[in-house]
Order: structure tokens, then C-alpha cells, then sequence
């Protein structure tokens, strides 16, 4: 029964390409432990090991919206055994948003996959008397900056959709930023903060167990596990769709065979259904891309978002 099992287990493997891999695969997530790049990588670790035979271990090494870890995989050996869980307010917003964010986007990384697109979820605690959005912009018009929103740090995705929400939609609210996803939570459920601005994944959870309650999404349509919220084009409010996604990458100079092999061992441990669900159950879209498209989506992205990062003004050292 032992060798069936093992000659399964081989079976699903995909085989070593020239010797790799043949150690443990380093997957760095620049935020702490808790919010949605976390789960992220860990949706597919957990996974991944039974395509590649090897085990992948998660770093979390968070600070400076995502710089500290970004720039720790630049300066790592360039062999496909250390990888970044690198999303659009690091790799898109960071590199005009910081003097310094110690990497360039295109120049020190090379895109593996995109594994998928979110939106953005505008939520409150259970018990907050804001019960819809309406609500929230009503109370932003007449008290001016009263409402505070939180979102995981300066010049993140959330960050400047408060912003556009101010600039473009005069929803005014006064930013408090956090070190991470996972403190502005603890923080929002203990009412320190009126309203946080996240990835739906760093929340999908507490709202289906009804700790949290969701006032508007930011993606062109409904999605997953958010399907009886509003998005904010539905409720009127127009240039407001924003995707996030996340996604892997390698130091610029690792082989284009070991590039190779990761994206199909990646989009494969995507497509497995336990991981797709885990993707749609966070409020997501897989996409599971080629490096090209990813690179192609980076592209784009850093276009959009450094425009937005000059709309707000924002500058951090």
C-alpha cells in the first residue's frame, strides 16, 4: 500500500528541470503575518510542494509599505530557490511613491505569474452605525475628515482609493495607516477606527463570520464571496474600479529554465481546485498568467498608478 502511494505522490510531481529544484523554495511576503499577501503565498505553499517535491517556506518581512522585504530579494542569489509575493501597491505605487524604495520594478525583478485580480473592500466593524455607503458619504459631507479609515500603510492601494474617493468623489475622511493589514483589523474591531480600506482576502473571512460588514467593492462587477455587495460604479461613483492583484517574482538574472518551471508549477498548484476555491472564497479571480502577461499587467499598472500617485501628493523618504 506504501509504494502505491509513493509511486501517486511521484506521479503528480513535476520532474527536475538540469537539478532544480532540489531544496527548499523561499517565498519572502513583505507585510506581516495576517493580511492578504500573507494568505496569498500561503494558498499556494501549502500546495506547492506537491508538484515540486521540495518544501516552500514563507518569510514574512514586512516594513516600509513592502520595501524592506522587496529590496531583500534583489540582493538575494538570483537561483529561483528566493522568491517576492510582490502586489500592485508595492511593485505599481512604491517606486513613485518613495524617494528611495530601495528597488526598480523592472529592472530587479522578473514576473512569474499574476495569480489573481481583486478588488478592494471598503468594510466597517459589525456594530458601526454606518450601515451602508450612502451612509458613510453622507456623514463624510457633513463632518469633514470626522470619519477615520485605516488601511495596511502610506501610498498602498487603499491608501490612494481614499484618496480618489476624497479628491474625485468628496467622500472626505482622515487616513490612519498601519504597518500591515492584520493590526488596522484588530484596530477597526476594536474601534479605534471607523472604517478600513483592504484587500477583500485580508477580510473575506470575518465578514462570512459576521465580524465585519462590507459597504463597497471596487471591481467592475460582483465578485465571489462579495456577491451581495455594491460596487462603487454601481452606487455612482465613476473612475472607481480598482484591482488589485498579487503575484511572484524572481531576482532579475535567474534562469530562464528555472522561470520557466516555477510559472508552470505555480499555475498548476492555482488550478488544483482546493486552491481556486481558496482564490474565490478570498473574494478574487484566479488568473494564473504567463511571465509576458504578467509583465504586460506591471507595465500597465505602474502607468495608472503613478499618475495617481501625483493626483495625491503623497511622497514618502
Amino acid at each position: 500500500m506504501g509504494t502505491v502511494l509513493v509511486a501517486q505522490v511521484h506521479a503528480q510531481t513535476l520532474a527536475q528541470r538540469n537539478g532544480f529544484p532540489s531544496q527548499p523554495i523561499r517565498f519572502v511576503s513583505p507585510f506581516p503575518p495576517g493580511g492578504g499577501n500573507d494568505a496569498t503565498t500561503r494558498w499556494v505553499t501549502t500546495r506547492l510542494p506537491e508538484l515540486t517535491g521540495q518544501p516552500a517556506v514563507v518569510e514574512n518581512k514586512g516594513g516600509a509599505g513592502g520595501n524592506i522585504g522587496a529590496k531583500a530579494v534583489t540582493e538575494a542569489k538570483a537561483d529561483g530557490y528566493t522568491l517576492l509575493t510582490g502586489q500592485v501597491s508595492l511593485m505599481a505605487v512604491n517606486p513613485t511613491l518613495y524617494r528611495a524604495p530601495g528597488f526598480d520594478p523592472l529592472k530587479n525583478f522578473i514576473p512569474i505569474t499574476q495569480v489573481n485580480a481583486a478588488p478592494l473592500a471598503i468594510v466597517v466593524a459589525a456594530g458601526s452605525p454606518l450601515k451602508s455607503f450612502a451612509d458613510l458619504a453622507a456623514k463624510s459631507k457633513a463632518e469633514p475628515g470626522k470619519i477615520t479609515y485605516a488601511t495596511p500603510g502610506n501610498g498602498t492601494l487603499s491608501h490612494l482609493v481614499g484618496v480618489v474617493l476624497g479628491k474625485e468623489s468628496n467622500v472626505s475622511m482622515t487616513h490612519v495607516p498601519y504597518k500591515g493589514a492584520g493590526p488596522a483589523i484588530n484596530d477597526l474591531l476594536g474601534q479605534q477606527v471607523d472604517v478600513l480600506i483592504t484587500s477583500t482576502s485580508s477580510v473575506a473571512g470575518m465578514i462570512q463570520g459576521g465580524q465585519i460588514r462590507a459597504l463597497a467593492v471596487t471591481s467592475p462587477r460582483r465578485v465571489g464571496v462579495f456577491g451581495k455587495v455594491p460596487t462603487l460604479e454601481e452606487l455612482g461613483y465613476k473612475n472607481t474600479t480598482f484591482e488589485d492583484w498579487y503575484g511572484f517574482f524572481a531576482p532579475a538574472g535567474t534562469p530562464p529554465e528555472r522561470v520557466a518551471y516555477l510559472n508552470e508549477a505555480i499555475v498548476k498548484t492555482l488550478h488544483k481546485p482546493e486552491v481556486s476555491k481558496l482564490v474565490t472564497d478570498g473574494g478574487s479571480e484566479v488568473v494564473a498568467s504567463t511571465p509576458e502577461a504578467f509583465a504586460a499587467q506591471l507595465n500597465s499598472d505602474i502607468k495608472r498608478w503613478s499618475y495617481v500617485v501625483k493626483l495625491s501628493g503623497a511622497k514618502l523618504d
